[in-house]
């Protein structure tokens, strides 16, 4: 029989948050969603006033930094699950209260197996040191450094360093190159922001992901807002949302 238990989800994307709360649900019908915060500051200002949740989801990089920072904020003592589309973070998370580390998108099987884990941890049973380490020796995230793209009656290769922003428009996905021009790409939104290097590429926004040497001008607006410019196309406008900002500025400070 399952015991009952508090789950806090802390993750930015809410198709992800969702995911995550359709899955325990299936697997853990017992288990009972407290609450889903989407940032640093919310989950350490509800840890500070709620009872210890039974485990934490949480996600590595939210929209004011990285959740490390919770750790430093307040005392977490229950197990946590950390959920990220890069796995640079490993060793850190381990270091955590960590059951394990899931890479998005969120397979199923894997988090059934990471409460199997968690579940069984807490009945007496130590995770082995090899366990652990076959986690931390899961292969490096090997970044896309280009597309191989149809080109008449063949093929023909984009380097990723030849683009200067990724866009969305009407659905289709697009890469704008350095030298002008653009390039039609089967991947989606998503898709490409777990392939690129996140030390030279940013999602701005729902409808791009830029280079970091593309960026010209960095604007403070209004509401806390920032708006950049690029450096060749001049004529686009980027606004980073209040949430995303210290996010960016941190990406931008490296």
């Amino acid at each position: 029989m399952q015991t009952k238990k508090n789950i806090l989800i802390v993750e930015d994307e809410k198709p992800n948050a969702d995911r995550l709360r359709r899955f325990i649900t299936e697997l853990r019908p017992s288990y009972h969603i407290a609450e889903v915060q989407e940032s640093v500051a919310d989950a350490v200002s509800w840890l500070q006033s709620q009872p210890q949740p039974d485990l934490m989801l949480l996600d590595i990089r939210l929209s004011d930094g990285l959740s490390f920072e919770i750790f430093e904020r307040v005392k977490v003592s229950c197990p946590v699950i950390f959920t990220t589309a890069y796995d640079e973070y490993a060793v850190r998370a381990f270091k955590f209260n960590s059951v394990d580390y899931l890479l998005k998108p969120i397979d199923q099987e894997e988090l059934k197996n990471a409460l199997l884990r968690l579940e069984s941890y807490q009945d007496g049973v130590q995770p082995s040191v090899e366990e652990l380490l076959s986690f931390l020796k899961r292969e490096k995230t090997d970044y896309r450094s280009r597309f191989l793209l149809p080109y008449r009656d063949g093929y023909k290769t984009l380097l990723v360093a030849d683009v200067e922003y990724f866009f969305l428009e009407q659905k289709i996905m697009y890469a704008k190159l350095n030298q002008d021009g653009e390039e039609v790409l089967p991947q989606s939104m998503e898709e490409l922001e777990q392939q690129l290097d996140p030390k030279l590429f940013f999602r701005a926004n729902r409808q791009m992901i830029i280079h970091i040497d593309s960026i010209g001008q960095i604007v403070n607006t209004f509401n806390g807002r920032l708006k950049l410019t690029l450096k060749k196309s001049r004529h686009i406008e980027i606004f980073i949302s209040r949430d995303k900002a210290p996010q960016f500025k941190a990406w931008m400070d490296s």
